[in-house]
This record gives structure tokens, sequence and C-alpha cells, in this order.
């Protein structure tokens, strides 16, 4: 296991990555594991990715939902609430800055190598659609995020779903 470890990561240059992004594999493979948690769709996975890589460039919290999900232990919850977000816990984002003390789940490679080869964007915040795609949309302001939440409220109340 140790081999192939070792092998995975100096693969695609993939220390190399993450030496260029100041992070080790173990930070690496945490901002992965909220990635992985943060949508299925691989193709929009590095844009998330640049969200997070933003947020600790500026000292922002992280504020990722998965992580207040998984220090709550609420794996069955459909939507994060203040529940969730004012639970005092290491991994909770919304309580404390930078990355959580480990993953919270096993990240894919997709989601691996999405924070390797993240994309570069001015981008803060994202929000779901909530549109049926499983996509996300992107902001660089708070207000630009807010129209985002707006209009993801909007269609869910279109669909039916609140």
């Amino acid at each position: 296991m140790v081999r192939e470890h070792k092998a995975f990561w100096e693969r695609e240059d993939r220390l190399d990555k993450a030496e260029k992004l100041g992070m080790d594999p173990v930070e690496v493979y945490t901002l992965a594991s909220i990635v992985e948690k943060e949508t299925n769709q691989n193709e929009e996975k590095p844009a998330i990715a640049g969200v997070y890589l933003n947020r600790l460039r500026k000292n922002i919290r992280l504020q990722a939902d998965p992580t207040a999900v998984f220090a709550r232990r609420d794996f069955d919850a459909r939507r994060v609430t203040w529940y969730h977000t004012k639970y005092d816990s290491p991994y909770n984002t919304y309580m404390y800055s930078g990355l959580p003390p480990g993953p919270i789940c096993m990240a894919s490679i997709a989601s691996i190598d999405a924070v390797l080869q993240a994309e570069s964007h001015d981008y803060l915040f994202f929000c779901a659609r909530g549109d049926g795609s499983g996509l996300h949309a992107f902001a660089k302001t708070l207000a630009g995020h807010n129209q985002n939440a707006q209009r993801y409220r909007r269609n869910l109340r279109r669909r039916g779903k609140r």
C-alpha cells in the first residue's frame, strides 16, 4: 500500500502540483474530500476546487456545507441549516478557518486531480442551481452569491421541492 501511495503521488507530477499549491498530499486529499462531497459532476470539480483555494489564499473561512454535515454526523441531512453550521467542531469550516484536521470522506481521483488542476478564476462563492442539473452557479461577490441563492430557491419552488 505504501508503494502504491507513493507511486500515485509521483504519477502525473501530482507531488509537484501539490507543492506549487503550497500543500502536501494530506492537505490536497482533505480538500479533495470536500470537493467530492460538493458535487457529483466531475466537469465542475476544478471550478469548485478553485473557489476553495481562493478562499484559503484570502484567509476566508471555507464555509463548506459537507464539513458541517460531517461534524454533526448528520449524514442524512437534505439541507444544511444553522443546526449544522453552529456546531462546534474543528471539522466545521463555518466556525474555523483553514482546512479541517483531515478528510471527511474518501476522495476520488477526479476530486484529487481537480484540486491539483483547479481552475484559476476570481470566484469566492458557489450555490447549487436548483434546476435539477446537479450543477452550481458561481459568483465573485456576496451580492452575486445572494442573487444565485435567490435563483436556487425560486428554482426549487418551481420544481415543487420547497
